[in-house]
């Protein structure tokens, strides 16, 4: 009797199982009369580029502190914000970290606080690839790659042998669920020659070419080009950046943003809205007392990616969309414009006069205007807005 009746409660004890699993079951699976929601989503990116980072002799020097350290945090205090607004902040830095002694143009060798400080600004990407990036030699090329790295900031366009390259290039950007591949490359390197095994991405169609088809091949939603081109002070690009600017887009390249002429070149939006060229972005900061080379602007791009419904599953989008796209003017106001309040700042092109010393009020106005005129003739399709 005993066996019998555990043999019983067995059995209902396995009853009351099926009873609860089938009952939870009939709570998970949708019947008849039940529907599934699905929200299609959208995908979005925010990108900001920069022109030239540099290091005069003279911005090095008002770095220095008594202790022998160098401090930049107050050159990008009012523009840090709108670097970090973005979700990917790209510059070129135009400069080596050849470490002591330091020196400005021209051969570069800033100190290594600056590095910090650019990233500290809210710069996540920096490219390398730009006529100084020999000025400290192999040395001061994989010195610079090697400080970049213990930092933890990505970074492209130079390599200290092709093994590295070919690992880490074409550049691949992952964020809020779209791909971006960068490509950066350089017109030269001033005559100084490229010693084995490092390598530098230079304008050569060839290897680009394959770089581009090596991108398609990573399935981004945008290529990007960041080439370090065209002729030094012109406010115009010249027609060997308009050809190589048109190869690029016939070889599948979406947006092409440059840099070197150390002046704002035009920016312009295709009039189909799938291609934006920034000719030249000027300097973000440097100490160059030539003509319109005070300042400069930045370009902010918004990615946007949506997904439809196919067979009640969502399906993205084959093409991402640029949203929006636009640019906001800074200037750079030097020790001497201030009386030597202050070190070297980039400033906002619309900065209250509250902000400003008297002379750096009557730097503004004139440049303002000079800035203005010069956007209002050649951003084509592309508005200004303000930080």
């Amino acid at each position: 009797m005993k066996q019998k009746h555990s043999f019983f409660l067995l059995l209902a004890s396995l009853a009351m199982v099926f009873s609860a699993c089938n009952a939870a079951n009939k709570q998970q699976s949708p019947t008849d009369e039940d529907t599934i929601t699905v929200e299609p989503r959208e995908l979005h990116l925010s990108l900001l580029f920069a022109g030239d980072l540099m290091q005069h002799g003279p911005q090095i020097k008002a770095a220095l502190q008594p202790d022998g350290t160098y401090n930049y945090d107050e050159t990008f205090a009012l523009v840090k914000a709108e670097i970090e607004r973005a979700d990917v902040a790209i510059g070129n830095f135009e400069v080596t970290l050849g470490g002591r002694p330091y020196s400005g143009y021209p051969q570069f060798r800033a100190p290594d606080e600056y590095l910090q400080t650019c990233i500290d600004a809210g710069f996540d990407v920096l490219l390398t690839a730009n006529n100084h990036c020999l000025d400290s030699r192999r040395a001061g090329l994989e010195r610079t790659i090697s400080m970049m790295d213990s930092l933890h900031v990505p970074h492209l366009g130079t390599y200290i042998n092709q093994a590295e390259r070919d690992k880490a290039y074409p550049f691949l950007l992952e964020k809020n669920g779209l791909r971006v591949v960068l490509l950066n490359f350089t017109y030269g390197t001033n005559g100084i020659a490229i010693e084995q095994p490092n390598v530098v991405n230079l304008i050569d169609t060839t290897q680009i070419r394959a770089d581009i088809e090596k991108a398609k091949a990573m399935q981004p939603d945008v290529i990007i080009a960041l080439p370090h081109w065209g002729i030094e002070y012109q406010q115009l690009p010249s027609q060997q950046q308009r050809e190589l600017a048109q190869w690029l887009f016939d070889n599948g390249v979406d947006h092409v943003i440059g840099g070197h002429p150390h002046v704002a070149q035009p920016l312009e939006l295709s009039p189909d809205s799938l291609h934006l060229v920034a000719w030249s972005m000027g300097n973000v900061v440097s100490n160059q007392s030539k003509p319109n080379t005070y300042g400069g602007y930045l370009v902010r791009l918004e990615l946007e990616k949506r997904d439809t419904l196919e067979n009640g599953q969502p399906r993205l989008h084959p093409q991402t969309r640029l949203s929006n796209c636009g640019y906001c003017l800074y200037w750079v106001s030097r020790p001497n414009d201030n009386n030597f309040k202050h070190n070297y700042r980039i400033l906002p092109i619309d900065i209250p006069d509250s902000v400003l010393t008297g002379m750096e009020q009557k730097n503004r106005y004139a440049i303002r205007a000079s800035m203005r005129r010069l956007m209002e003739r050649h951003a084509k399709g592309v508005s200004e807005y303000q930080f």
